[in-house]
Parts: C-alpha cells; structure tokens; sequence
C-alpha cells in the first residue's frame, strides 16, 4: 500500500451539518484531498457516516450497502419533505392506536418493497437533484423504486403524541423518511420522520464511531484497517510467484469455488492487501483494483 493515510473513519455525525461538511472538516485534520464519505446523511439526521481516506476512496464500492436506523415518526402530519424539518402539508388526528396495531401496519413494509423516494431527495430528475426542481415550485411524480427493509420492529408507542419509535436495518438507497410517509398513508392519518440516527452502514457500527469534535485534538483517530471493512469478501493470498504478473493487472488463479462476479480481496505475499479482483470464467480472477501496480 501506498505510505500515506489509508484506512476508514467512522464519525459520529452531529445534526446540523451535511455530510459534505464533514468530508471537508477530515480533509483539514488530516491533510489529505482523497476523502470520501459511504452514503449521504441529511443534515438532521446523526450518527454512523463512514469515511474513507487516502487509497481506500477505492474501496468504498466493496463494501455492505446495507445500513441500520432507530427514529421516530410522528403520525397525524404530511410535510413536503416527509419530515418534521419540511413544510407543514396537512394534519389530520391520530385514531386510537394499539402497540399491535402499529406492529401489524409495520409488517407491510417488511421485504422487497417498492418505495417512491422523497420528493426532497436527491433523487436525478432529467438531470436535476428532485430537491432543486422541488424548491423550483415544481410537484414532482417520482417513480417507485425497488428497496429492501430487512427488519423493521416497533420499540416504543405514546398514543398520546402519536410519535412511535421504530429500529430498521435496510438495503441502500431506502428513505426511512418514505417509510414513515407511507406508515402514516396506511394508517390513514399520514406521517412524518421526527428523528433519525444512524446506528450501522458499510458494516460499521456506532462502536467504531468518533466525536466530530475528535478532529480538533491531537492525536488524530487512527484510522480502521481496510482489511477489517472487508472482511465479509473471501480472500486470496498471492504466492511469490504471482507478484508480478498481479502487479502488471493480468489474472491469476481463482482457487477457491466462486459465482462469476464475486469480489475478491487479494493479499499480498507478505498479508498486505494489494487490490480487488473479480471472479470470472476459466477459473480466474480479474484484476479491478491494484495497488503498487507496476509502471
């Protein structure tokens, strides 16, 4: 691996800042121009906002896509933005609700579901982030989209705000604020996200998250071992002898039974990761990503 800083941060996102400005406050801290962050989190929104800094930019496709949330939705008002930060649309009273009645509304929003997303979301329109054409006037008619929610469970109810808590583990680009829109929708009263934190994503979790505020002392937080982000991929050590021929981007041998397409991640002799390969026919894996590649 190249030296210079090469591994993941998790922050701790505070609310009130965009997930932007948290790629630029560890670009300052840490001196570096290669940031990325692992999903966008709105600026209401608080917790698990991985980074990736240096070489490991490249492996942010890699990683689990999929991400865990607690919030908390309040029923009887539909805003604009499908949260409590949005413009007020309507209100309407909350009927008299049960803990099982909630739990049996949840369970239709459990699998494969299609989902419209916000329409304050970003979300391309013709070219354009759907919030830009929102906050242009326009009412948009967004097209639903194929999501999963893995689990979503009630953990707390008070009839008498009609806010409930819920705990969701999903797959990538599913709107918890669409999830509490429809929940509402289907309750007949309609309803919007009061609260959101991150509690997991990319396979980090709050455990290995940071204080913004981390950034402003010294020593800096070390960084997490790429490898460690990775461990949910099979790996392949490279033998002395494939070095080269790994280093010049030409296939090795796949050794291990895959499914065409599966990621890789290659070790050098030494344990080192040096790249992402693909599994592809004739028993072979395709270099993608190659450090220290020759030339």
């Amino acid at each position: 691996m190249p030296d210079q800083p090469c591994g993941f941060l998790v922050l701790d996102k505070p609310a009130g800042l965009t997930s932007h400005a948290c790629v630029a406050r560890v670009r300052r801290a840490y001196k570096l121009k290669r940031v990325g962050h692992g999903g966008t989190l709105d600026p209401a929104v608080t917790g698990v906002l991985p980074l990736a800094l240096g070489p490991a930019t490249r492996l942010l496709p890699y990683l689990e896509g999929d991400k865990t949330y607690r919030g908390v939705v309040q029923l009887g008002v539909r805003t604009v933005s499908d949260d409590l930060e949005g413009e007020v649309l309507a209100r309407a009273a909350v009927p008299a609700l049960e803990a099982g009645d909630l739990t049996a509304a949840l369970a239709a929003f459990r699998g494969k579901i299609q989902q419209v997303p916000p329409q304050v979301s970003a979300v391309h329109v013709d070219g354009q982030r759907a919030y830009k054409r929102v906050r242009q006037g326009e009412q948009l008619e967004l097209a639903a989209r194929p999501v999963t929610v893995h689990r979503l469970e009630l953990l707390g109810w008070d009839p008498a705000s009609g806010a409930l808590e819920v705990e969701v583990a999903c797959s990538a680009g599913t709107y918890i604020r669409a999830l509490a829109r429809d929940l509402g929708e289907a309750l007949g009263c309609g309803g919007a996200l009061a609260r959101l934190r991150r509690t997991g994503a990319l396979g980090f979790d709050l455990e290995q998250a940071v204080p913004l505020a981390y950034l402003d002392q010294l020593p800096l937080p070390p960084l997490l071992d790429p490898l460690a982000a990775l461990a949910h991929l099979p790996r392949r050590q490279l033998a002395e002898a494939e070095q080269v021929d790994w280093r010049c981007g030409r296939a090795i041998g796949q050794i291990l039974p895959l499914e065409n397409g599966q990621a890789v991640v290659v070790l050098s002799q030494d344990g080192n990761l040096a790249g992402m390969a693909r599994a592809r026919g004739e028993g072979l894996l395709q270099p993608k990503l190659v450090f220290n590649a020759a030339g």
